[in-house]
């Protein structure tokens, strides 16, 4: 048996032990060493690459920003600013038909911005806009669908956590990638939001109404929303303005919002403590999950596997844009079964050489900007997909009402917009090239 065709078999046997409910990160790890050991014929060599190679994996300072940016997500629902986001977007455009739902949308857009992570954004927001939806009429298959939806912009709109891993493995500007995201999540948001008011007319009776709100109050909410605000422009700006690395930006923002919190009476020695438990347990998950594919993907080097894809589909005159259509669907169906992070580790180390060396008729540092928009959006899709969308199974927890199959009616409107928008980001990079070309 040929090296290629063990790596071949690897992805049988990483998906049959994923199904068996082993960790994804611990599977990656046991079929990353069983593959190295069937090349190599001795463990020797791969316990001294496992040392180098956590050595080298957890000793890395981009990889410190994910701590970093966890931690601020867990402040800033401390200082209630994910229920100030709610309450000020629902009184500027919740008495419009739909208008309670597409503020939900708006406030997981905000909080995504200084959050980072779709998780956290969707069992956030789901805690504060649920009651409110209920409240106002709206349908459980309504609400609980704009809900998963809106809790994937927290990997799109910067900071993501997703966006630093991409950029620590094709070794890419972690900056330039936060700036080529904006414009694609503020699109994201939008369509969400029409998709939202083409339901509600499309099905009347899914969506209650309410009062609208006077100036005053509107403009009273927005005071309650400057922290958010001041932490957004001054993590976000400073790293588009140069005047912060990412890393440093993110330990900024964790210590504004932990002092926000502090002000607004939700941090104290319980809940720090809480806090820091939660970052580090989420942060172990995600760091096991980057070494078990760290090993895999070095098994996989090792079996000239991704080389010889690069090269075969280079020599084939392929059309680019049919690959590029082939790699999309290949996505779509890996985030049935597959959460966002492993997708991402798993299939970039494979994937990009593929691409790179295909002509779309950009700079390779273009391309790989917009490449990983492109896969960053396609995973999104992947949280709301069912069987296995992530983000579907956190809201459908909290509306215990609302049946799961209610739940994947509802989002199926929100799939379709990031169809199109895929589509459309796919076939004009300009639309996210266009920010970065402006300021780099």
């Amino acid at each position: 048996m040929s090296n290629i065709d063990i790596a071949l078999l690897s992805f049988p046997v990483l998906l049959a032990l994923i199904f068996l409910r082993i960790p994804i990160g611990l599977a990656m790890l046991i079929t990353g060493i069983g593959g190295s050991y069937f090349i190599n014929g001795s463990f020797l060599m791969i316990f001294a690459q496992l040392k180098n190679l956590t050595w080298g994996t957890f000793s890395s300072y981009s990889l410190s920003i994910i701590p970093l940016f966890l931690l601020m997500g867990q402040f800033a629902t401390l200082g209630g600013m994910s229920q100030a986001l709610f309450r000020a977007a629902e009184t500027w455009i919740g008495h419009k038909k739909g208008g309670v739902a597409m503020a939900a949308v708006g406030a997981c857009a905000g909080f995504g911005a200084i959050c980072g992570s779709s998780l956290a954004t969707a069992a956030t927001m789901g805690q504060v806009a649920l009651p409110e939806l209920k409240r106002y009429g709206y349908s459980g298959e309504l609400s609980t669908g704009a809900l998963a939806a809106g809790g994937t912009l927290g990997i799109l709109i910067p900071p993501s956590v997703i966006l630093v891993i991409y950029a620590i493995l094709t070794e890419q500007n972690i900056a330039k990638l936060f700036v080529a995201a904006f414009i694609p999540g503020i699109l994201a948001a939008l369509g969400y939001m029409m998709a939202i008011a083409i339901y509600v007319r499309l099905k009347p009776g899914s969506a209650g109404s309410r009062e609208r709100a006077p100036y005053s109050e509107r403009f009273r909410s927005l005071l309650a929303v400057w922290p958010v605000l001041i932490v957004f422009i001054t993590v976000v700006g400073g790293i588009y303005g140069g005047i912060f690395t990412p890393t440093e930006a993110a330990a900024i923002g964790a210590f504004g919002t932990g002092v926000i919190a502090l002000f607004n009476g939700g941090l104290n020695r319980s809940t720090l403590i809480s806090s820091i438990l939660t970052t580090a347990s989420a942060t172990g998950m995600i760091f096991l999950i980057v070494f078990g594919a760290g090993v895999y993907n070095s098994f996989l080097a090792l079996s000239q596997l991704p080389q010889t894809a690069a090269a075969f589909v280079g020599s084939q005159d392929f059309n680019p844009w049919l690959v590029m259509i082939a790699v999309l669907i290949l996505y779509l169906v890996f985030g049935c079964v597959m959460d966002s992070l492993s997708m991402v580790l798993l299939t970039v180390p494979i994937f990009f050489p593929i691409m790179s060396a295909l002509d779309f008729g950009l700079s390779p540092e273009e391309f790989a900007l917009w490449f990983g928009i492109i896969v960053l959006i396609v995973v999104e899709v992947g949280l709301i997909t069912p069987p296995v969308g992530m983000n579907l199974f956190v809201i459908n927890s909290m509306a215990k009402d609302t049946p799961l199959a209610a739940t994947y009616r509802g989002v199926l409107p929100f799939v379709l917009t990031d169809i199109v928008r895929v589509a459309i980001l796919t076939m004009f990079p300009a639309i996210t090239l266009v920010a970065v070309r402006l300021l780099y």
